[in-house]
């Protein structure tokens, strides 16, 4: 029986993961070279299967030297300032009303540290709508390793067939297959762009989500 739903939060809940993409393709534009999809899907999501620096890559494309503090810098900075202009994404609200209204209880799990997640969740209104927030900072390893999620499945003490998780990446996907707990993918405008597999069911937004389609 279905008892819990467990959220990621970047480019779910809130997409955050559309403008610091879009940020650092126009720094990369201004070398004259592009970031690929591909590189970039490798860390959405979580620590993904290699530690990307996007400076390194810029410098190899290139073949110039460039100031890394200053292009990180500007690049959060940037980010950030069009992060804080967007909004909870469409269907999230309603799907986490309708499940407190079922009884079903919701917890976060995101490989974003709690400084980011929670300060956003309080923004948006929506933090204390969840009885546990788990973030990188209370594990070892993040996405796509399973761990976040199966220290959120302990904290709601559940088994892993009583809950579902919603996630909007490949890593995501991954480290729900790991736990053995049936995901949503819900792709972003980013994450769209990559390959998914292994997911339960997949939906082109958080309002197309229907009871119907899971098993209660």
């Amino acid at each position: 029986m279905l008892k819990a739903f467990i959220f990621d939060f970047d480019g779910l809940i809130l997409d955050t993961e559309t403008p610091e993409f879009d940020v650092l393709q126009e720094i990369y534009a201004e070398y004259d070279v592009e970031l690929s999809i591909e590189k970039w899907g490798q860390i959405i999501g979580g620590s993904g299967a290699t530690e990307f620096d996007p400076v390194s890559d810029i410098e190899q494309l290139s073949g110039i030297d460039i100031p890394r503090k200053k292009i990180m810098d500007r690049w959060r900075k940037e980010a950030d300032a069009r992060i804080a202009l967007n909004p909870i994404l469409p269907g999230a609200l309603e799907l986490l009303d309708e499940a407190k209204n079922r009884g079903i209880k919701l917890a976060v799990a995101s490989s974003s540290p709690h400084e980011w997640v929670d300060t956003h969740l309080k923004r948006l209104g929506i933090f204390d709508r969840f009885e546990h927030i788990v973030c990188a900072d209370d594990v070892t390893r993040t996405k796509p390793s399973p761990e976040l999620f199966l220290l959120a499945l302990s904290k709601l003490k559940l088994s892993a067939d009583q809950v579902i998780i919603f996630e909007d990446s490949p890593n995501g996907v991954k480290a729900a297959n790991a736990a053995k707990i049936s995901a949503v993918a819900v792709p972003n405008p980013v994450t769209v762009q990559l390959d998914f597999s292994g997911e339960h069911l997949k939906l082109n937004s958080l309002l197309d989500f229907s009871w119907d389609l899971i098993k209660l």
